[in-house]
């Protein structure tokens, strides 16, 4: 993990009544590598460098990390949220149903859409959050 994002991590977990632990930052690692990863993908990654942690320190530690706005979630599909680092720009997902292929956005593309449901509705969309199911082009229809 970079230095300067350590520190981060450290300043916004002190901020917040929690201290860095190894599982944390370790955790946090996983879901930068991983780039887009459920909690269960998550878990296979950290146990791959150290077996002393469990399924639910990974769980906790995801909530965690998302309260300090370190890592968001999203749903890629009907089970387990899937989660990713901020530390990249602000995205949304295109999920292919066919192949399962996930790509990420830039929030520009919607966003006369999201200025059309502020201006008629007055609802604020959180982008970051949102996937879009279909079909990539390179699956035949």
């Amino acid at each position: 993990m970079p230095e300067d994002l350590s520190e981060d991590l450290r300043a916004r977990l002190r901020g917040s009544g929690y201290r860095l632990t190894a599982q944390r930052e370790l955790i946090l690692g996983a879901v930068e590598r991983l780039r887009h990863a459920t909690p269960d993908e998550v878990y296979a990654e950290v146990c791959s460098h150290q077996s002393a942690v469990n399924i639910s320190t990974v769980y906790r530690t995801l909530e965690v990390l998302e309260e300090l706005g370190l890592v968001r979630h999203t749903h890629l599909s009907d089970r387990a949220p899937t989660y990713h680092a901020v530390t990249g720009h602000t995205h949304f997902h295109l999920k292919c149903r066919n192949c399962g292929r996930v790509d990420s956005v830039d929030p520009e593309v919607v966003r006369p859409f999201v200025e059309t449901l502020r201006a008629e509705r007055g609802f604020v969309a959180d982008v970051g959050h949102l996937t879009v199911f279909g079909e990539c082009e390179e699956c035949p229809t």
